[in-house]
């Protein structure tokens, strides 16, 4: 004989199923080797936030785990995107919490609650080829505005809480890709862009339109803005800020000669990370100074390249902290235009995120000016190891899981952050 539950028998059932469902309201998304797409986990705390849905970033916890509100919506996109997730309780997620706030563990909780608008200073003419922040934040699927020097010049840049530096030669010589590229169509496209935006602000030269760029990107990250920049990017806009008021373009470039006499009148202390650095004024040297170690010098092959990222303490230095999570601490090398930096002409104020100590070079490096922040990455795309022009850009579904390419989306999330109290 089958026995059919009472009304009370049945209320008491939907009671204990709703309990179970209420208590299971967090979605923790792991960073650690379990997560299968490391990349788009971001584009899904991102992607939450601009829902006003807030995230709380685990500093140190499974490699840097996300955690928000556990939401159907929320839970379908990870599913869509095929990012790793699991639904916890509210106690389980306590458990976390109180294991993080420990004050013997070096963990921390920062909280994400408005979405940064992203800026890529970069030419609208830029081959697939050229850049490894743009990759990633398409295929994280982050939104970004494309701005480059009419968008500068035209004031524009106060509208965005984060800039990443295209790998742009900041000195106005191209790039130095003449001796290489000179005759072909793109590099001329390129100098006949430069020279008329020139012209369009009343620049007699290139390299004083692209000088009063960095300066006014110096104003931007003074007043408050987050800096990004990587391979070339990093040291000719110190170079460009260091050489104000010189000629240091060959003929080649700008059409008169350049001052020989340059190198004794460069300005360190207009620089944001470099000292000391000596100029490469050969307009045929694939090179802008000695800051970059270049591969003869460095002496490492694509197997046995690899950096290391330092440790911090997430409770005391929760900003270096947040820009170094990853589920490796010892990440591959890549090379660039500007591969890393010769440690010995960093200034010593700057703080090293990471580096390669046996060759003496740091690959990436931190510091502040006014109210704001700047980060410089060395090397021109982390799963492409010897990146060169007319190659085909990198397909980030073979690399989903790239720590180099982690370091980047760490930037994005990082002006979002502030620690979250613990509730009582």
């Amino acid at each position: 004989m089958r026995f059919l539950p009472q009304p009370k028998s049945l209320l008491v059932l939907l009671a204990y199923f709703w309990i179970s469902i209420l208590k299971a309201n967090t979605l923790f998304i792991p960073m650690d080797e379990s997560q299968k797409n490391h990349l788009k986990a971001y584009g899904i705390a991102y992607w939450t936030l601009t829902k006003d849905i807030e995230v709380d970033w685990l500093l140190n916890y499974r490699g840097g785990s996300f955690a928000c509100a556990a939401l159907p919506q929320i839970e379908n996109e990870c599913v869509v995107r095929g990012v790793s997730y699991q639904i916890i309780s509210d106690p389980a997620y306590g458990q976390i919490q109180s294991e993080i706030q420990a004050p013997d563990a070096n963990m921390e909780i920062m909280h994400l609650q408005k979405p940064p608008k992203i800026a890529v200073y970069s030419p609208k003419s830029k081959k697939p080829w050229d850049d490894a922040v743009t990759l990633v934040l398409t295929y994280a699927e982050i939104p970004y505005d494309l701005v480059f020097d009419i968008e500068i010049m035209d004031g524009l840049l106060a509208k965005y809480d984060w800039l990443h530096l295209h790998h742009e030669d900041f000195t106005g010589q191209y790039g130095k890709f003449y001796p290489s590229f000179g005759h072909e169509a793109w590099y001329k496209q390129q100098v006949a862009e430069y020279e008329s935006v020139a012209r369009r602000y009343g620049f007699s030269k290139v390299s004083k339109l692209k000088l009063e760029v960095v300066k006014r990107i110096r104003e931007y990250v003074a007043g408050g803005g987050f800096l990004f920049a990587m391979c070339s990017a990093t040291d000719t806009y110190d170079i460009a800020l260091a050489a104000e008021g010189l000629d240091i373009c060959g003929e080649v470039y700008d059409g008169d000669p350049q001052d020989l006499s340059a190198q004794g009148k460069v300005d360190f202390g207009n620089c944001f990370a470099f000292k000391d650095f000596r100029l490469s004024q050969n307009p045929m040297e694939y090179e802008f100074s000695n800051i970059d170690n270049q591969p003869f010098e460095r002496g490492l092959t694509e197997q046995n390249d690899y950096f290391k990222l330092f440790q911090f303490s997430a409770k005391w230095d929760p900003i270096p902290c947040m820009l170094t999570q990853n589920h490796s601490q010892t990440i591959k090398g890549f090379m660039g235009q500007t591969t890393g930096f010769k440690s010995k002409l960093v200034k010593p104020e700057v703080l090293v995120l990471g580096e390669n100590k046996s060759i003496g070079e740091t690959k990436y490096i931190h510091g502040t000016v006014g109210k704001g922040t700047w980060t410089f990455y060395g090397g021109h795309d982390p799963e492409d190891y010897e990146h060169r022009v007319h190659e085909e850009p990198t397909d980030l579904n073979l690399h989903p899981n790239s720590p180099g390419y982690r370091l980047i989306l760490n930037n994005i999330l990082f002006p979002a952050a502030k620690k979250k109290k613990m509730k009582t």
